[in-house]
């Protein structure tokens, strides 16, 4: 990325800065921690490796909080529609959650949602989100999913962040509601192949 790029790129960082909160999570310039998770795609699960997917290029890892809730769903829907987007800028997206693995089976071939476009992963003991720095509490008791089933994990706080191929947080986006965070993560990936 030459100067201007990264000048520019850091500029629009900075303007985003002003419309979100001060966040606990990684910043831009931290080593992404690697991570190894069972994940799904289309229903179908396998091993998902950051390391391996960075070979590739840039990785959206984004963290949500449940599979099958109102503001999960329009996020997965949302990265789901603009897919292409993504990967004509280079870069993949990986969906990280503590639903068990069988939740994601479901949750990522479901068409209205993440409808096999992209892999979710299964961090059912917050490991990775909390390896992020990002904060996770414990299940409500009660607290049911848009499927009326009973949510019975934990939940990771909104917060994608976009990983350059050398393993650095390139951009932190939190406190945005989901369909801003999906399109403030794509202009970022776009910046990022501008340069």
């Amino acid at each position: 990325m030459n100067t201007r790029s990264k000048g520019l790129l850091l500029t629009g960082l900075l303007a985003l800065g002003t419309a979100l909160p001060a966040l606990a999570a990684l910043q831009e310039g931290a080593p992404a921690p690697e991570f190894t998770a069972q994940a799904s795609l289309a229903g179908k699960p396998f091993t998902y490796s950051l390391k391996d997917a960075l070979k590739k290029g840039p990785v959206v890892v984004y963290f949500y909080p449940s599979a099958y809730t109102g503001g999960c769903n329009v996020q997965a829907r949302t990265f789901a529609v603009n897919k292409d987007k993504f990967a004509a800028a280079g870069a993949s997206i990986i969906g990280v959650s503590l639903d068990s693995i069988e939740r994601l089976n479901d949750f990522s071939k479901d068409p209205e949602y993440c409808a096999g476009k992209f892999p979710t992963a299964s961090d059912v003991d917050g490991k990775i989100a909390k390896s992020y720095e990002l904060q996770v509490r414990e299940a409500d008791t009660g607290k049911k999913d848009t499927r009326g089933q009973e949510i019975d994990h934990g939940f990771a706080e909104r917060t994608t962040f976009i990983v350059t191929p050398d393993g650095k947080v390139a951009a932190t986006v939190g406190g945005l509601n989901p369909v801003e965070n999906v399109n403030k993560s794509l202009e970022i990936v776009q910046k990022l192949k501008g340069g």
